[in-house]
């Protein structure tokens, strides 16, 4: 099992901690990087755009002008697609974007994704992330000391911090519920604190 230090918001050592192999020490495929950050992306599109055919147009049915005699070319309704405000052919339907990743698929590649962050020592772990005031200075400094001005910062339900982090460009935060690998990859720092860890491995088990 990986050995971590633990340290406080000053960045200054406060313990150890065992990381669970499972989780943080595992082989990293990139592949199922691939695939579940494409899964992700795609499920985040809502696939809303719509046009309307010929048949959906509100505009008269009659015939532009009679067939022949006019010595211009025959026409038919102007709810064709030809015509100024007629109907789009093949345009975009509502649909679904998402894409199927099997659930063990997705717990392999955020492990994967943890553990580069561990073995890249990118991975840091926070003892307690409790911030005394909402004051997005406060979070900067604590990233500043970590030499981690792009980071993810993770832990339970942390109003606080959540807030304090939202005017950081480069930074962010996730309820440990929300960890995924896209944001994982996207930031080159994590910070998770202790008890994120350990809600971490005990879903493990």
């Amino acid at each position: 099992m990986p050995v971590v230090d633990v340290y406080n918001l000053n960045h200054e050592k406060v313990g150890t901690l065992e990381l669970s192999s499972e989780i943080f020490d595992v082989e990293v495929r990139e592949h199922l990087f691939h695939e579940v950050v494409r899964a992700q992306l795609a499920a985040r599109r809502a696939g809303t755009a719509k046009t309307k055919g010929r048949s959906e147009i509100n505009r008269t049915g009659a015939k532009a002008w009679k067939q022949k005699g006019t010595g211009r070319a025959r026409q038919g309704d102007r709810k064709a697609p030809h015509w100024v405000g007629g109907g789009v052919v093949h345009g975009p339907q509502p649909r679904s974007y998402v894409k199927k990743v099997n659930k063990k698929v997705r717990a392999a590649a955020l492990y994967a994704a943890l553990s580069r962050r561990a073995q890249e020592g990118r991975l840091h772990v926070v003892d307690d992330m409790a911030l005394g005031a909402i004051k997005t200075k406060a979070v900067a400094n604590v990233l500043a000391k970590f030499a981690a001005p792009k980071a993810l910062l993770v832990d339970g339900d942390n109003t606080n911090l959540q807030l304090a982090t939202k005017n950081l460009a480069s930074a962010h935060y996730l309820s440990v519920g929300e960890l995924n690998v896209y944001d994982i990859l996207r930031h080159d720092d994590l910070l998770l604190s202790k008890s994120a860890v350990e809600s971490l491995q005990a879903r493990v088990g």
